[in-house]
């Protein structure tokens, strides 16, 4: 088992709250079991995000490289719409 250091961290009455419900209601064991779990969340969170933004970067720079002439913004303008509007209607895509 790993060894735990003790710090101390100041929070909001609110989140206070939050956090003393959590353990009152059994959700968990404790409060540094909260602050944990908040940890873990933001801790994927923040490696998705970085994720994303090198995986941006990287289509980023192959299009700069890309000296093909592409495809007109109102061909991709209407794909996007079209996408969505399937998206937000639950129908599946046809390619």
């Amino acid at each position: 088992m790993t060894t735990a250091e003790k710090i101390s961290i100041a929070l909001p009455p609110e989140m206070v709250h939050l956090v003393r419900n959590a353990v009152a209601t059994g959700e968990y064991a404790s409060s540094s079991e909260v602050i944990r779990d908040a940890l873990r969340d933001w801790t994927h969170k923040r490696n998705l995000r970085q994720q994303g933004v090198a995986e941006l970067r990287q289509v980023w720079q192959e299009a700069l490289n890309d000296k093909t002439t592409g495809i007109s913004p109102d061909n991709v303008l209407d794909r996007l719409e079209r996408k969505y509007q399937a998206i937000a209607s639950g129908e599946r895509l046809k390619k």
